[in-house]
């Protein structure tokens, strides 16, 4: 098992799951800015990983299999379970939040399963929105976390990721985003990062 685990591809996988855990730790303990800075560096090994994997040569098509099982279960952690302990961290554990923090976790698996089953509509579109831009809208929502009072923040957060988790799973066409994308999410990732830096100071 650990054999598959440790080609780069997979290695790059694993970075992502350890930013994502990073995301985890700092959203419960309500260090936003810290929490969305790993969870944007997920996207960015996420990304990244499928570009190393193409660029492999002589992976076995049980390496393949492997590496995309991974990156899906990663998917999960990364872009399902870290959005929605962000909403109940905000929303201070609270009963209320329970329901929408469930409504995240179950589109994201459910949208991702149907992904494994069906991949791609064809090689450049996806039958709803990918997951991870619901991390890359939440990353900008965050910034102006500090301007709001937490109450009102949550409930926007809330909106927010029920209108992402409907998207999510929603029968609408939308882009593979890759090529020059995957360089303005790294710029993203940074300024983003930059921002939240800041915060912290």
């Amino acid at each position: 098992m650990l054999a598959f685990a440790g080609d780069l591809a997979n290695l790059c996988s694993l970075a992502g799951l350890l930013a994502a855990l990073f995301g985890l730790y700092f959203a419960v303990r309500g260090v936003y800015p810290a929490a969305l800075m790993a969870l944007l560096w997920a996207i960015v090994f996420d990304w990244s990983d499928g570009r190393i994997a193409r660029a492999m040569k002589g992976r076995t098509a049980d390496q393949r299999a492997f590496g995309a099982q991974l990156d899906s279960l990663i998917d999960i952690v990364s872009f399902a379970v870290a959005p929605a302990l962000l909403l109940l961290s905000v929303g201070r554990f609270s009963p209320w939040f329970v329901p929408g923090a469930f409504v995240v976790l179950a589109t994201g698996v459910i949208r991702l399963s149907y992904f494994n089953v069906f991949g791609l509509l064809d090689d450049s579109t996806y039958r709803g929105l990918s997951l991870d831009n619901n991390v890359l809208v939440l990353a900008l929502l965050f910034v102006f976390e500090p301007t709001m009072g937490r109450t009102v923040f949550g409930i926007v957060l809330y909106v927010a990721l029920l209108v992402l988790a409907a998207l999510n799973v929603a029968s609408i066409e939308t882009p593979k985003l890759g090529g020059r994308w995957y360089y303005a999410v790294i710029l993203y990732a940074l300024v983003l990062s930059g921002i939240y830096g800041w915060q912290l100071r």
